[in-house]
């Protein structure tokens, strides 16, 4: 469903409802779509990531596995965020967690994967992903913190800083290959 047949969507069903504040409904039902969305990954998080791979892993399939877990209980953990009484703004701050553990996945992939379509759908993921974070930030008047390009292989040493000039293109599909 595109993103502007869901606000009308939303908007219509908000708009038959009689609440004692105008906006009152959309919130609402805005946060049960959220719980909706929310609870079933929290019950089955657990379920779907056994905590003891399989022995018979690679060395590169049990560092995938484990950065992969990880990347998905911090996203976990932060999308409990402390209530605020601002709808808006505690759904920011659900939703930018989730999204960066979007973000963090996709640079797994980027780092393990060897599929180049599902590479390119990850690639694709991060930028799609940050512009989301940024969009919401600015939506609720928070400055969109500036972008760094996602790594795609773990540090290893001092990193050396990037000037970046208007005008110029980086072919970054080489840095991305492991």
């Amino acid at each position: 469903m595109h993103r502007s047949q869901f606000h009308r969507l939303v908007a219509a069903l908000a708009g038959r409802c009689r609440w004692p504040r105008p906006g009152l409904g959309m919130a609402l039902i805005g946060a049960r779509i959220l719980v909706a969305f929310a609870i079933p990954p929290l019950v089955f998080a657990h379920e779907a990531h056994p905590a003891n791979p399989p022995a018979a892993l690679s060395a590169e399939e049990r560092a995938f596995l484990e950065e992969n877990e990880s990347a998905m209980a911090k996203m976990m953990n932060d999308m409990a965020a402390k209530p605020t009484g601002d709808v808006d703004r505690d759904f920011v701050a659900m939703m930018n967690p989730h999204h960066q553990g979007a973000i963090d996945m996709a640079v797994i992939e980027l780092r393990y994967g060897k599929n180049e379509q599902l590479r390119r759908i990850a690639q694709e993921i991060i930028v799609d992903q940050m512009q989301e974070i940024a969009a919401m930030k600015l939506a609720i008047g928070e400055p969109a913190t500036d972008t760094t390009p996602a790594p795609t292989q773990p540090p290893s040493g001092p990193v050396a800083s990037v000037h970046h000039h208007p005008g110029m293109q980086m072919d970054m599909s080489a840095g991305m290959k492991k």
